[in-house]
């Protein structure tokens, strides 16, 4: 899944692709380098960020959205938003996958906007807030995983009962997102025992602060090469989709992952993690 964000203040690449003709352009170079989905998202989410309008994120995501799928009709799009507004008219447009990061809970309409849209959903583990994580009391690392299981059991049952389709959803345990440093390595090192839903995991750690912690030294090429390693890890205890910046490198650390499961275990459709799993309902 290749990020687009068309925003000004994204962490990573925050006014690279904000005007509407750069984001385009971005999007199919992404698809151009192997990108299986596009994920467009109009509001940074970063650490302290400042929320925007439903009205604004529109006016950001709706016109690259439309003009990609205008050049590239085959490509399949994604709409990173908790707006449930934003989510229907992107739907409307035409984006087949829905990618709330607050997994349902920070719009009580995104559910029913999901049941009745029928778009695939990426549901992601959140804890607080962007512009209160500053002020989380670290966890105990024994707790950070069953804050995570029960996050997502009660956004599953929020799912459950809107009527959105099992066959249509995939979880994301939220790196970064309310995690503090290590506290994500001990997410990574038990990423595994998250198979207990039976459902495929989406992983989204590209560039993020936490891999170059505890690095001599942080500049772009050290922040990709932390990336690469993570997703390797991640493939190898089970993700199915990386949510990335750089693609070609993803499908390298896939690729090499993937040929170590394939002796370590039969590959089939169900079994294959770096594959999408077309879980969703397109």
């Amino acid at each position: 899944m290749g990020i687009l964000n068309v925003t000004p203040d994204s962490f990573s690449d925050g006014n690279l692709y904000f005007d509407s003709r750069s984001a385009v352009d971005h999007a199919l170079e992404l698809l151009d380098s192997g990108a299986d989905l596009i994920d467009i998202g109009g509001e940074s989410t970063r650490p302290n960020a400042t929320p925007v309008t439903p009205a604004e994120e529109q006016d950001r995501t709706l016109p690259v959205l439309k003009a990609i799928l205008k050049l590239r009709p085959e490509a399949i799009l994604s709409i990173d938003t908790y707006h449930a507004e934003t989510a229907r008219l992107a739907i409307s447009e035409g984006a087949e996958i829905v990618n709330d990061v607050s997994g349902l809970i920070w719009d009580p309409e995104m559910a029913k906007v999901m049941a009745k849209g029928g778009a695939g959903a990426v549901l992601m583990h959140t804890r607080g807030v962007p512009r209160g994580w500053s002020a989380l009391p670290p966890l105990p690392h024994a707790d950070i995983l069953p804050m995570i299981v029960a996050g997502l059991a009660h956004t599953l049952s929020l799912a459950r009962a809107a009527g959105i389709d099992r066959s249509s959803l995939v979880l994301d345990p939220g790196f970064g997102f309310g995690k503090l440093g290590d506290e994500n390595f001990t997410l990574l090192a038990h990423f595994a025992e998250l198979h207990q839903f039976g459902l495929p995991f989406l992983v989204g750690m590209s560039r993020k602060r936490f891999l170059t912690a505890h690095l001599p030294q942080t500049n772009d090429a050290t922040r990709e090469h932390a990336t690469n390693a993570a997703n390797t890890a991640a493939i190898l205890s089970g993700a199915h989709i990386l949510r990335v910046h750089d693609v070609q490198a993803a499908r390298t650390a896939a690729a090499v992952a993937d040929s170590i499961l394939s002796l370590a275990q039969p590959e089939t459709e169900e079994t294959h993690p770096s594959g999408i799993r077309k879980n969703f309902s397109a």
